[in-house]
């Protein structure tokens, strides 16, 4: 008839995790109830893409070999929302017109004006994330002419980092 929240306590039973809920007591013969129950479980990384979950109602009042058990079994599936940043140092450049680029020069100013590209890749969760993969395409070439050159990449946090074989291709 009316709702009540149930009374639930975990425990081991048998090396197994059981969580035990009152259902009433005492309850009236014939009495039929519905139970909606809502789980959180963590530490499922490793669980494969499914949990099986074995549910069983017994009575302390008249034990009986017939209780009814049911096996549920619910779909696992991670979810992390990622989050890429990106922000250029300076956000705006714009070239002197009297500046040329030297052909064969070790030092970096005679090859452009420096910018930086720096990009962020955030999780926001709520599963963690191993094994991202994240492809920067940077255009290095305007037709034959140089658009960007590629100075260096670097990583911090971990990451490891694979680059392109146009990265610094004069050794400056």
């Amino acid at each position: 008839q009316g709702q009540e929240k149930l009374s639930c306590n975990p425990k081991k039973e048998n090396g197994t995790h059981v969580v035990l809920c009152e259902l009433g007591n005492p309850m009236k013969a014939g009495a039929r109830i519905t139970v909606d129950m809502e789980l959180s479980v963590s530490g499922l990384e490793d669980m494969g893409d499914a949990i099986t979950f074995h549910l069983q109602l017994r009575s302390k009042n008249s034990p009986s070999p017939s209780n009814a058990s049911v096996t549920v079994t619910v779909p696992v599936e991670a979810e992390a929302e990622m989050q890429l940043r990106g922000n250029s140092l300076p956000a705006i450049t714009v070239l002197p017109t009297s500046w040329h680029w030297v052909e064969g020069s070790q030092r970096p100013e005679d090859h452009g004006i420096k910018v930086e590209h720096v990009y962020e890749l955030h999780n926001q969760g709520p599963g963690t994330v191993s094994g991202i993969t994240l492809s920067l395409a940077v255009p290095h070439l305007l037709g034959d002419r140089v658009l960007l050159y590629l100075l260096e990449l670097g990583t911090e946090g971990g990451m490891n980092c694979s680059h392109h074989p146009a990265l610094n291709p004069a050794q400056v």
